[in-house]
Formats: structure tokens, sequence, C-alpha cells
């Protein structure tokens, strides 16, 4: 059990590094990149299922942030540890993570942290097996 947590902890981190991001930041007058405060809002961060497939789950993450401030995404397990933790600084924040396949039922909380506030989004996944039983008369 431990070793598929460590197992999917990995997978997953893998996974956001790998995925195609989506950058841009804003920038001055003299091509530096300008970063302002902005006050974190549950509004601007979407965490989306964008469906499942024969070896895992993937969702969607969407961050808004405007000010191009840095900010951590930082996704959790069921019994609060740290699968995944990497600093942002994307005006467009645009990523997909994969969560491997698994028989137990997870919790992943995604969480977007910049200073001492931050954002939560938690999802409940449960897999559901079900039997389809076809009789015909020969």
């Amino acid at each position: 059990m431990n070793t598929k947590r460590i197992f999917l902890a990995a997978a997953t981190a893998l996974t956001v590094l790998i995925a195609s991001p989506f950058n841009s930041h804003a920038a001055n007058g003299d091509g530096k990149v300008k970063a302002t405060t902005t006050p974190l809002a549950d509004s601007r961060l979407t965490v989306h299922y964008t469906g499942s497939h024969e070896d895992g789950l993937t969702f969607n993450v969407q961050f808004d942030n405007p000010g191009a401030q840095k900010f951590w995404l930082i996704i959790k397990d069921n019994d609060g540890q740290t699968l995944f933790q990497e600093l942002f600084s994307d005006v467009h924040f645009n990523k997909n993570v994969k969560f491997l396949r698994s028989e137990d039922d997870i919790l992943p909380t995604f969480i977007i942290r910049s200073g001492k506030e931050e954002i939560k989004h938690t999802f409940s996944i449960s897999r559901k097996v079900t039997e389809n039983i076809v009789v015909t008369k020969l």
C-alpha cells in the first residue's frame, strides 16, 4: 500500500512536469517580467476531471494569475501527504495532471498557494466496476 502511494506520487509529479504548459508573462516596456500582487480568489482556479484512460485519470488545472506573481501548485493525497509541489509564475497557468489507476478511493486536493493565501479544490474519486451479463437462447 505504501509502495503504491509512493509510485502514485512519483507518477503524478512526473506527469505534471512533462505536461505541456502554456506560459506567458506580463512584461513592462524593457521586456522584463513585472510581478504585481493580486489577492487570490477561488474563481481564478479551475480544476476539471477530463477523463479516464486505461492506466489512469486526468485532471486539468488552470489558474489565472494576472499579476504574474509566484505561486505554488501543491497536490496532496487522502492523508495530506504531498504528491507534487512546484513553484510557477505563469500568467495563464494550464497543466494536465494524471493519476495512475488505483483500486483504492482517492481524495486529491489541488492547492494554489501564494504567500499566506491559498485556494483548495478537493475531489473524491471512487471506482465502481459493473458487470454486464447477456443471456441468449441458442
